[in-house]
């Protein structure tokens, strides 16, 4: 079993690559709000807003969907794409947890 730091399939190119939209999209999301954007009752009230977190949050998601199936169905052992797993599953939980219990 070699292990390597570069994804070597498919699907593990794509699991880092959306984990990087995923951080990316969420700086843009944090520079907003450093800015003065303000978002009001609901999240969709300021679409300035949304717009980035909500795709920054489908990116973690599906960076954790296909890293997941990249490292079951192709074998895939990139430390990257453990890593970008890891950190989609904890955007999941987020999103889960505050689909489950708003606040």
């Amino acid at each position: 079993m070699k292990i390597s730091f570069i994804p070597q399939t498919r699907l593990g190119k794509w699991s880092v690559g959306l984990i990087i939209v995923f951080f990316l999209l969420f700086a843009l999301f944090q520079f907003l709000v450093a800015t003065g954007q303000r978002g009001d009752a609901t999240i969709f009230d300021n679409l300035v807003l949304t717009i980035p977190i909500f795709i920054a949050g489908i990116a973690g998601i599906a960076s954790f969907i296909t890293g997941l199936t990249s490292i079951m169905k192709s074998k895939e052992r990139s430390v990257f794409v453990f890593l970008a797993s890891v950190i989609g599953l904890f955007v999941m939980l987020f999103v889960l947890g505050e689909i489950i219990f708003p606040h």
